[in-house]
């Protein structure tokens, strides 16, 4: 009897029932996407941290002799890690733009780098500048 009776009020109310069904399905897809958008992303960078060794830092002439860095090179990539620029390093050093430009192309040439800020931390990690 309880059977025909709950068959009865939900053919008596079919619309509702399939409409509070379809409710519930996109109520549900509703909470899981917003879920999944507004999740935080999140981004791990690893990278390597250098100790200020400054006072007693100690030039690896090997790895100079290895590279064929020559004086000028070595101090004009000293003044590119310090952050000056190119026309800065020319009046600096009493040089012409166009001959620190060509010593930077060489540096990027030796160390094997397509900018200043990778040649800087690859002369750091190879104890070429301090």
């Amino acid at each position: 009897m309880k059977w025909l009776e709950l068959r009865l009020i939900i053919i008596n109310h079919s619309f509702e029932v399939y409409a509070g069904f379809i409710a519930l399905i996109f109520t549900g897809l509703g909470i899981w996407l917003a879920l999944k958008l507004t999740k935080p992303k999140t981004i791990l960078v690893e990278k390597e941290v250098y100790p200020d060794l400054s006072k007693n830092f100690v030039v690896n002439e090997d790895e100079l002799a290895k590279l064929n860095i020559s004086k000028r090179e070595l101090e004009v990539l000293e003044l590119m890690a310090s952050g000056l620029s190119n026309q800065e390093i020319a009046n600096t050093l009493f040089v012409s733009l166009n001959t620190v430009k060509t010593h930077i192309a060489k540096l990027f040439e030796k160390l094997e780098v397509k900018r200043r800020t990778q040649a800087v931390e690859t002369s750091k990690r190879l104890k070429i500048i301090p």
